[in-house]
């Protein structure tokens, strides 16, 4: 399998978009960044946040690694604020940090998420494929977990199916 890393964007370090990202470290030995524990500021065309944890950040993860799993609980519909703040920035490496950003080019992307709805609504993975495809990457795979008590419902057949599509590198996107 290809070197990953799971990105988590939640308010909630200790929650279910945590649990999840645990059970497919697990399986992929993909080390896990938590967002909440950076200091990452929003996106300023003044580029005043440059001295905090985003660059650093980037640049180890296309120093490093070939696929960048997203996890983000699904809030109001969308990807969690942290998670955003982090793809705003990446237009830091459409304008400063250009060398950076043409490395993104040819890396492959993949989103887990989890939400209380039975099922996700249409449209949640757009800001991700677009993304993806904007910066010249491949999106690979998603898988949308449901919460129950606090906890993720994991159907293994699921979880494998995600797990096939990153390890043999055939994207859900054509």
């Amino acid at each position: 399998m290809k070197k990953g890393i799971i990105i988590v964007g939640s308010s909630n370090s200790d929650g279910t978009t945590m649990k999840i990202a645990s059970l497919i470290g697990a399986r992929t030995n993909f080390p896990i960044i938590d967002l909440k524990t950076k200091t990452i500021g929003e996106f300023d065309y003044e580029f005043k946040n440059k001295d905090d944890d985003f660059l650093p950040l980037i640049r180890h993860i296309v120093e490093c690694y070939q696929i960048i799993v997203f996890a983000t609980p699904v809030y109001w519909y969308a990807m969690s604020g942290t998670m955003k703040i982090f793809f705003d920035r990446l237009s830091d490496c459409l304008k400063t940090e250009k060398e950076t950003g043409r490395k993104l080019r040819g890396m492959e992307m993949a989103v887990i998420c989890c939400g209380c709805d039975q099922e996700l609504k249409e449209g949640f993975y757009m800001p991700f494929i677009e993304t993806a495809k904007y910066l010249g990457m491949t999106y690979m795979a998603n898988m949308y977990f449901v919460e129950e008590n606090g906890l993720p419902i994991v159907h293994e057949a699921g979880v494998n199916e995600f797990l096939k599509l990153i390890k043999d590198g055939h994207s859900v996107i054509s």
